[in-house]
């Protein structure tokens, strides 16, 4: 008999960051994830997470949002389900439920760690098996303060922690947005890239002037400067500078990659599993972009340590991540509610190693910070 699903949790969870997280819509002081526990017939668990940055700021999908469609909808669909078939159960919530990709990629994530510890196997294994065992880390200099990001820059930079950086900019004048990044850019020279992210604040206008700007101060990339459906002004955008564009509101799954492929875009896209619904279906994203000739990036929403590994053994799989990733959410947060933290060391981090997605639940710890 194949073991069947037994019962499922989410958990909302919050933990503060290490500092003010400021982006062009909100700024962040506290992360909120939900944890999605899994258990079979047999007492095995696999877990999963889903996180925004900002929640409706951000997006379609809040925490709590996330954990009433897992709650209301996925959880009575699923319990008695063999728990071992993964794509069966994807297109059983597909059909009964459009969207959702935050919550369906915590089920995914959950069932592919349970599968793991199951056949004692990392995901990755699962996922085709991993040709790097060390995945490049960016950091985020995002408190808003030039001194202040400088002097994070150099202290990261000292301690081999990170040699990549990307600033969050848009919610100031274009301009002073542009003195501000080509500041710390000339600070740290040629020894660290430096990218920006507007998160979606320009319109086409703003952006032509913005990354003229930028490119004569020697950035690196430009993440998502227009919004998020103009694929149009991406392509012309794209087309019209020789720093590249990485798209990423813009691109949820393989079928917005193909569609902005198509625009004639070209560039990079930052894949994120949370907008895919799962590292299944981010693979399937990054499949499209390869194939259109787009350069690939390991987002994130800021995921905790489980969202991370998740990601981490997807990117695993991919024999080049052209940008690097942006894996540094555990990194964000003061605390953490796992046994083993990720090993982040010489401007990247480790992949977890053990069965399904090598991370466990510290219980104590998720005591302490679940919502109550």
């Amino acid at each position: 008999m194949p073991a069947t699903i037994q019962s499922l949790e989410a958990v909302l969870v919050d933990i503060p960051t290490i500092r003010p997280h400021k982006l062009s819509m909100t700024t962040m002081g506290v992360q909120t994830m939900v944890i999605v526990r899994i258990k079979d017939s047999d007492g095995l668990e696999g877990l999963g997470e889903a996180t925004t940055i900002g929640g409706l700021a951000y997006g379609p999908e809040s925490p709590e949002s996330v954990k009433l469609t897992i709650d209301t909808y996925f959880k009575p669909q699923l319990i008695n389900q063999p728990a071992d078939n993964i794509n069966t159960l994807r297109v059983m919530l597909d059909r009964s439920s459009r969207g959702n990709n935050l919550a369906k990629s915590a089920i995914e994530t959950a069932l592919l760690d349970l599968l793991g510890k199951r056949l004692n196997r990392p995901v990755s294994e699962l996922l085709g098996g991993a040709i790097h065992q060390h995945i490049p880390v960016l950091w985020t200099l995002a408190s808003g303060d030039t001194a202040r990001d400088i002097d994070e820059a150099g202290t990261l930079m000292a301690a081999k922690r990170h040699c990549d950086f990307k600033l969050k900019i848009g919610s100031r004048p274009v301009m002073d947005d542009v003195r501000h990044v080509a500041a710390i850019k000339a600070a740290v020279g040629d020894e660290a890239s430096v990218r920006v992210d507007v998160n979606q604040a320009w319109d086409e206008a703003t952006a032509a002037r913005g990354m003229a700007e930028l490119q004569a101060a020697g950035i690196d990339l430009v993440e998502q400067p227009t919004p998020m459906k103009d694929f149009a002004a991406l392509a012309r955008l794209s087309a019209k500078f020789h720093i590249p564009i990485l798209a990423d509101e813009a691109v949820a799954d393989a079928t917005d990659m193909y569609k902005l492929a198509a625009e004639g875009f070209s560039g990079a896209v930052a894949m994120k599993i949370a907008k895919a619904g799962g590292p299944l279906r981010v693979l399937e994203q990054a499949a499209v972009a390869k194939a259109a000739g787009i350069g690939l990036y390991g987002g994130t929403l800021l995921e905790g340590t489980i969202g991370t590994a998740a990601s981490l053994h997807a990117w695993s799989t991919l024999d080049t991540l052209h940008w690097g990733s942006e894996m540094f959410g555990p990194l964000l947060m003061k605390d953490d509610i796992v046994v083993q933290p990720l090993n982040f060391h010489d401007n990247g981090v480790d992949l977890p190693r053990g069965p399904g997605l090598g991370v466990e639940i510290d219980e104590d710890k998720l005591a302490e910070y679940r919502r109550k």
